[in-house]
């Protein structure tokens, strides 16, 4: 808690925005910023989205414009509204605190930025949020010696799961681009081995395929998922290289990591799906208990591929759905509001981390913070934060910003920052 108490006395100007001494010039450069970025990602997003749809002409004339506009707002109101809180902070504290540089900044400007965006977008965003979040304090408390990565940790997380959570990570909650090469291979490698007849329990809700086949197209399917997701992840490396060093385009077709993507997907659903058959033909009845240790046994798969943000989202999944469920039985209130405060929550603690330990945030989601404020999340004056004790400046080399001397208020060498800590 000591370290919560800290205090420095230095400028916005000297820790956040050292790229213009004005407050007001920051933050419209920041949004300016995140607002062509916004747009750039959400507009091919939501076209491609109404053509695989099949939307009629009345959508792309009233509402493709306004919902692409609306999307890019929340997303520039996210970045511009940030580092606006983290100047009002600044003031009305009169000195930076730990937690007010990041999270402090970022919680109201996330819970702003979320009202503006549409609510059905809202259940899309969320299951990304919550689970990075996770994660990212999960780092956090490893870093600190809270707490110890068990070996094979991804894998025991990913067991702990019910039905729901399969059932949200396979259908409505995938991606577009896993969605539509679960169409496109189910169209060219499922369909032909159709088959109508075989051994089917009566309980089995797979009315047009027998146990064996309806597994089996399971793992070709989402098999195949797998290994172009990764492929497709691959292609822009691949093709940077591929009039230097020709071989790179196999290097694409025949990465382990391709197979093992693939291998995890398609045991993961094939192990479920039989576990589930095997139980009703023993049983003979459907219980939900079935759904339970399947998905126990499916959590093995993730020994082919051990992944992290995999095993948070499905944790963060189990907690959702134990929620909902005590809701339902009376023992949990609803709040209708919840997913609104958990997403600016969540994002805050991204950003406190970005802010102060970007070594415990997730790769992938540091690189689109540069991208959203175009690098300027990579200029802040982490050397000065390093007497928080949590390493800011770690992966930043000997980066220290130039100043202007008429706005700097503790002219001050960064190395010696720790004297002018004030201890409250």
């Amino acid at each position: 808690m000591a370290a919560l108490s800290k205090s420095l006395p230095h400028s916005c100007y000297e820790i956040g925005h050292t790229w213009s001494s004005s407050c007001t010039t920051s933050t419209l450069q920041v949004t300016a910023g995140a607002l062509e970025v916004s747009f750039k990602i959400y507009a091919p997003l939501y076209l491609i989205a109404a053509i695989l749809r099949r939307r009629k002409k009345d959508y792309y004339k009233k509402r493709l414009l306004p919902e692409i506009l609306q999307s890019t707002s929340f997303l520039t109101a996210n970045g511009g509204l940030y580092i606006a809180f983290f100047c009002i902070l600044r003031k009305l504290l009169g000195r930076f605190y730990s937690w007010s540089a990041g999270f402090g900044a970022a919680l109201p400007a996330s819970y702003i930025a979320i009202l503006i965006e549409r609510k059905s977008r809202l259940t899309l965003t969320f299951p990304h949020r919550f689970p990075l979040a996770t994660e990212t304090i999960f780092r956090m408390a490893v870093t600190r010696g809270l707490v110890k990565p068990m070996k094979h940790g991804e894998v025991r997380y990913s067991s702990f799961y019910r039905s729901e959570v399969w059932a949200s990570f396979s259908c409505m909650n995938v991606p577009l681009p896993h969605y539509i090469f679960c169409v496109c291979i189910h169209c060219v490698c499922v369909v032909p081995f159709r088959c109508k007849h075989g051994p089917r329990h009566r309980c089995c809700k797979h009315y047009q395929d027998n146990c064996i086949s309806y597994c089996v197209k399971g793992f070709i399917r989402m098999f195949s998922v797998g290994y172009l997701i990764q492929c497709c992840l691959k292609v822009p490396s691949a093709f940077r290289q591929a009039f230097t060093k020709p071989s790179r385009l196999l290097w694409l077709l025949y990465n382990k990591e391709n197979f093992q993507l693939g291998a995890f997907l398609g045991s993961f659903v094939s192990i479920y799906k039989g576990t589930s058959c095997l139980l009703r033909w023993m049983r003979n009845l459907d219980d939900e208990l079935h759904a339970l240790i399947a998905g126990f046994l499916a959590g093995t798969s993730m020994f082919f591929y051990k992944s992290t943000t995999i095993s948070m989202y499905l944790f963060s999944k189990l907690v959702e759905t134990l929620y909902f469920k005590g809701i339902e039985a009376g023992k949990f209130p609803y709040f209708s509001e919840a997913d609104t405060v958990i997403y600016a929550i969540s994002t805050a603690i991204c950003f406190q981390a970005a802010v102060m330990e970007v070594q415990n945030l997730r790769p992938s989601y540091w690189k689109f913070l540069l991208r959203l404020t175009k690098g300027r999340f990579a200029l802040m004056n982490r050397k000065v934060l390093d007497v928080f004790g949590t390493e800011a400046s770690k992966h930043f080399g000997d980066f220290t910003p130039k100043l202007d001397p008429r706005y700097v208020l503790c002219p001050i060498d960064n190395g010696r920052a720790a004297g002018l800590i004030d201890q409250q």
